[in-house]
């Protein structure tokens, strides 16, 4: 049973040292820098939303779009119009309805269940 337990020991001190060399000597971690339009639907709404709260701020639409062509969709109004519906209709992140709407609103894009979120101008 000694014997045993001896040869387990040695074989995951092997294993671990084997393991480590491995994965730090000829096969580390490499990170690539993707583009934003790689990234999931969910990432892409966060900085949909991230947005639109920079929109609030400096009220710059242009600004917006070219920050938000990094996402290459095809249509920037329609792709915001969609993430605030879908935050609308989720009802999840309440906080960041307003943001979305108001750069929706800002995007020409307001319809009529974004309504009831819409700010009055002049409000943050």
């Amino acid at each position: 049973m000694l014997r045993f337990l001896i040869s387990l020991l040695i074989g995951l001190m092997i294993g671990l040292a084997l393991g480590l060399y491995l994965g730090w000597v000829p096969f580390p971690v490499e990170y690539v820098n993707s583009p934003a339009a790689a990234l999931d639907q969910s990432y892409k709404d966060d900085y949909t939303v991230m947005i639109a709260n920079a929109w609030l701020q400096d009220r710059d639409t242009e600004l917006a779009r070219s920050r938000l062509r990094l996402l290459e969709v095809e249509n920037i109004p329609q792709h915001v119009q969609d993430v605030t519906e879908r935050y609308i209709t989720g009802s999840v992140f309440i906080d960041e309805i307003p943001a979305l709407v108001a750069l929706s609103d800002a995007l020409g894009r307001l319809t009529p269940v974004m309504l009831p979120y819409r700010q009055a101008e002049g409000t943050p």
